[in-house]
């Protein structure tokens, strides 16, 4: 279970202290063949227990963008590992040991609600007790790109500056791409796969951004070796809220990073619908476009006040992609590539205009 492009920040990082903390993790398993994606996400609120939000909870968006979720209240039956990215969550079970990592088939047998992860494993099953609804999962996972040139030593999505407590909340790209292979199945139609694009990050702190937006893709036409990962939001920062935004893009064994202290990122951002990026810097250039005519599916995502409804999302959404070289003030085309499967979210409030705005050094103070 050794990842080799372990990522900054795989580990679980509470603390034991009663403050009030979340983190969060997200899984996803894109299916080119029937155009549908998997999108996993797994919480935990003030782990400590007994407070008014402690508790942990699975959600998935599944085919067509269709959604199920479950709550696991007893934060007993969680475990992470504070070494590398390992996690899991028991709910009906007839184990009584410590809650830890199974071998997959006795979790199939002793687990009958629950998950768990790692860099290279991904299993669980989880039931609407409302309904007739479910999906049970299990895959393996082989990473390509973590957030770094091909070989080199992995990076903090948020620089070094990420190891320090300033940032509100913590965001890690674990695995820009990798391929996953086995099965889903979903309300009894089974998914099945062999080198599938898959992607997974994390997030940590007291509370998402107050505001924020997202597109990631890595399952584009006729470009196989390409991972897209951009967004940005308005974040606490010490005393002060900033607005910042990154676009990560992996081609060919190359990061093309850029970031606000090294690029001037900026976006405009519709309520719902049109997603635009653009990026400078004295190498490179890139273009971003998202759009969808789908009515996206709204998620639960950490606040202040607990898991709530708060961001929507598409699986569904259409991405053009432009990245260009600057060589003598002049602009030459490195990679112009579409997809039909990109991931598209906008969360928290303030959504009734459309976000104009850029980041740079210095950023954007905001009051």
């Amino acid at each position: 279970m050794v990842n080799p492009i372990q990522t900054p920040h795989s580990e679980y990082h509470w603390d034991g202290s009663s403050d009030r903390f979340f983190e969060g993790w997200y899984y996803r398993v894109t299916l080119p063949e029937c155009s549908q994606t998997f999108g996993f996400m797994y919480s935990m609120d003030d782990p400590i227990g007994g407070k008014p939000h402690s508790g942990g909870a699975a959600q998935i968006l599944g085919p067509d963008d269709s959604y199920l979720w479950r709550t696991f209240p007893q934060v007993d039956r969680f475990w992470a590992s504070k070494n590398s990215l390992a996690l899991g969550h028991w709910g009906k079970t007839d184990l009584t040991i410590t809650p830890q990592y199974l071998h997959p088939a006795k979790f199939d047998n002793s687990i009958q609600e629950g998950y768990q992860a790692t860099a290279n494993w991904h299993q669980g099953i989880i039931r609407d007790p409302a309904s007739d609804r479910y999906c049970r999962w299990q895959y393996t996972i082989k990473p390509i790109y973590g957030w770094a040139d091909t070989g080199t030593p992995q990076q903090s999505t948020a620089g070094w500056l990420s190891y320090l407590p300033i940032f509100e909340p913590g965001w890690q790209i674990l695995m820009a791409h990798g391929l996953a292979s086995g099965s889903i199945d979903w309300n009894g139609k089974l998914y099945t796969f062999t080198d599938a694009p898959a992607y997974s990050e994390k997030n940590w702190g007291r509370a998402f951004p107050k505001k924020w937006f997202w597109l990631n893709c890595n399952s584009f036409e006729k470009e196989p070796d390409l991972a897209l990962t951009a967004g940005g939001g308005r974040r606490g920062v010490l005393w002060w809220e900033e607005s910042a935004a990154l676009i990560g893009i992996h081609y060919r064994g190359k990061f093309y990073e850029f970031v606000p202290w090294n690029s001037k990122v900026s976006w405009q951002i519709q309520p719902w619908g049109c997603w635009q990026m653009q990026a400078v810097n004295n190498e490179y250039e890139v273009e971003l476009t998202g759009t969808t005519e789908q009515p996206g599916t709204p998620l639960r995502a950490p606040t202040q006040e607990g898991l709530i409804f708060v961001c929507r999302d598409t699986m569904q959404g259409h991405l053009g992609l432009e990245l260009r070289s600057r060589v003598g003030g002049k602009s030459q085309i490195i990679l112009k590539a579409n997809s039909y499967l990109c991931g598209l979210e906008i969360g928290g409030t303030s959504w009734s205009q459309p976000w104009l705005e850029s980041a740079k050094l210095p950023w954007v103070r905001l009051t």
